[in-house]
């Protein structure tokens, strides 16, 4: 059995019934099955339907997944709710690409040998789809991996994380409501953690979603069957540029939510600021004060802003990093306990360029001010991981702007927002060890489909 617990108070939610090996084989061969059957692949307008239903369901039980999403994952009530809307709007999105999905037609009569034929290409299901989703945002991962693969056609089968695997059952028993025949959208929930290689690595998948950290993600892409495809999210150690010439004002509300969303529990929260020297000062003494007003506990309850980790182990990491930083120097404002899982935000000033929590993903409620003298300074800093994934910078001068958008190692550079943005339709990849192939609702659809070209001789 499973045991899902409270990710804040540690008080028991649910117990699940688990997955041995025959139940993961049962499930790869059921799903086996229904892809080689074509004459049973649902038609476009299907999928249309059973998705179409399934946003509906999903936003008929917002307040039940937002709280859901609160209490097995601790994200704060506002914000899972969210979460939840961006769910709903993600499945919406998948049904709403299929109106306009297409081949293309590949030139021919070009040269004397290609005369005389018409040719296009058509998209296809590539297959049995292994989706590996993380705690952090308990829906919605879940959804960016099954709204593609039932858009596409593929059967998917789900392994949500261990500690919050709630939410992707209640999803995948709408999906069912939804219409979806048996064997398409499957859950596999193992206590066992070789299972979960075994489940990815398997013969018969071809396309793995992997969701996690950057040492599983890599070592499971090693492992892959001959010709499957993979898409790896893993994490980065977020870089934030802060020019000399910003309203230090209009930039500190949107950094502090960058920087402690979820506290801190995601791959591309702020983590490293770099601040021009000249208003360094000004600057840490606003954003601390900022973040020292941030409210720091139950994340079911409205007006907390600041939920706990997802385990005591990682609110212990967390603390041990900051410890060790400011043992060697770092400059520590804020920071604290609430509780065995919940820790106030802390900042760090100036810690060591090789300490943890300059060079590592921390993925919990701190962030760490660098002073810097130029802002090619700030750019070489930003770029001296072996990690790439989203970055920012806020700045007045346009010039400034395009120089370090140019210059940023990062898939996306946000122009005075916060690295944390996105948006579901929008690309979302790792650069480097950060991560492999694309994210977001239409790219992982594009993942999931392999290309097939008609030739037509007249």
């Amino acid at each position: 059995m499973i045991d899902v617990v409270q990710a804040f108070d540690r008080s028991p939610i649910a117990e699940l019934p688990s997955d041995d090996a025959a139940a993961l084989e049962n499930k790869l061969s059921l799903a086996q099955r229904r892809f080689k059957d074509r004459a049973g692949w649902l038609k476009p307008y299907q999928r249309i339907e059973i998705l179409r239903r399934l946003a509906s369901l999903v936003e008929g039980k917002r307040q039940d997944f937002g709280r859901l999403i609160a209490r097995e994952g601790g994200k704060p009530l506002t914000d899972a709710l969210i979460e939840t809307d961006r769910a709903i709007d993600g499945i919406r999105n998948a049904a709403d690409i299929l109106r306009t999905w297409a081949g293309r037609e590949i030139p021919m009569g070009l040269t004397p040998a290609s005369a005389n034929r018409h040719a296009w290409t058509v998209h296809e299901p590539i297959g049995v789809v292994a989706a590996i989703a993380a705690f952090n945002h308990p829906l919605n991962l879940v959804v960016h991996q099954i709204a593609p693969a039932i858009a596409t056609g593929c059967p998917v089968i789900v392994k949500p994380a261990t500690a919050t695997p709630l939410n992707c059952v209640e999803l995948v028993k709408l999906v069912h409501e939804a219409g979806m025949p048996e064997g398409w959208v499957q859950t596999f929930l193992p206590e066992e953690r070789g299972l979960a290689e075994a489940f990815a690595t398997d013969q018969r998948i071809a396309f793995l979603s992997f969701i996690g950290s950057a040492r599983v993600g890599w070592q499971l892409r090693s492992k892959l069957a001959p010709g499957a495809r993979c898409a790896l999210e893993h994490g980065g150690v977020a870089p934030l540029i802060v020019d000399r010439n910003v309203d230090l004002d209009s930039i500190i509300e949107p950094i502090a939510k960058g920087g402690y969303y979820h506290a801190g529990q995601v791959c591309v929260s702020v983590q490293r600021i770099y601040v021009h020297k000249e208003i360094e000062r000004a600057f840490t003494e606003k954003f601390a004060a900022r973040v020292a007003a941030l409210r720091a506990g139950d994340p079911t309850l409205a007006e907390t802003e600041i939920g706990p980790l997802i385990t005591p182990k990682e609110a212990d990491r967390v603390a041990n990093w900051i410890e060790e930083a400011v043992s060697a120097g770092a400059r520590q404002l804020g920071g604290g306990r609430v509780s065995e899982t919940t820790l106030k935000p802390a900042i760090l000033v100036n810690p060591p360029k090789d300490a943890k929590v300059s060079t590592l993903e921390v993925f919990g409620p701190l962030t760490c001010i660098f002073p810097v003298e130029t802002l090619d300074e700030a750019i070489a800093e930003a770029n001296s991981l072996p990690v790439a994934f989203q970055s920012s910078i806020f700045t007045r001068d346009l010039n400034a702007a395009f120089y370090a958008a140019e210059r940023l190692d990062a898939s996306a550079v946000m122009i005075n927002d916060h690295t944390a943005f996105r948006t579901d339709w929008m690309p979302f990849a790792g650069r480097h060890e950060s991560g492999y192939g694309i994210g977001g609702i239409p790219y992982t659809m594009h993942e999931m489909t392999a290309e097939k070209m008609f030739v037509f001789k007249m």
